[in-house]
């Protein structure tokens, strides 16, 4: 089983944005994080799970993921993703994103779990300090697609 906590945000919301990542497996642990320049809240949430998914070695692997995001628990685990898919994401925000995060959630038997935000769980929190200070880095990436359908 592989554990995965995840975080993101973005100060403006559209804004300069980031996501973290813990990775754990028995003793092993992983962070990741990475900050853009003009992104959402919301599409660093849903990048923070893809990204997860996408270091995994395995396909087939046994994965719970831990988020603090609405947006991105209920999509999957209320099943509306599959109707928006159906509709080929038609009037859907993140569809770029929304592609990529199923053609590696197919890969894998993924639960997800919803936490509280800045509560009492010290992995989300830590996730949220990554997301935070990979956000404030001075050499930022570009959300390419976002900010090519959103200028």
């Amino acid at each position: 089983m592989i554990t995965i906590y995840t975080d993101g945000s973005a100060k403006g919301n559209p804004g300069p944005g980031g996501y973290g990542v813990i990775l754990m497996k028995g003793e092993h642990r992983k962070e990741i994080s990475e900050g853009f320049r003009l992104t959402t809240n919301n599409r660093m949430e849903l990048l923070s799970v893809i990204v997860a998914l996408e270091a995994l070695k395995n396909p087939g692997e046994n994965v719970k993921v831990y988020s603090d995001s609405k947006y991105v628990v209920d999509a999957v685990e209320k099943g509306w993703i599959f109707g928006w898919e159906k509709k080929n994401f038609k009037d859907r925000k993140n569809p770029d994103l929304w592609m990529r995060f199923l053609k590696i959630f197919r890969k894998h038997k993924v639960k997800f779990i919803w936490v509280k935000g800045h509560a009492d769980n010290p992995f989300n929190n830590r996730c949220d300090e990554l997301a935070i200070a990979a956000s404030s880095n001075p050499d930022l990436s570009i959300d390419s697609w976002y900010e090519q359908n959103n200028s």
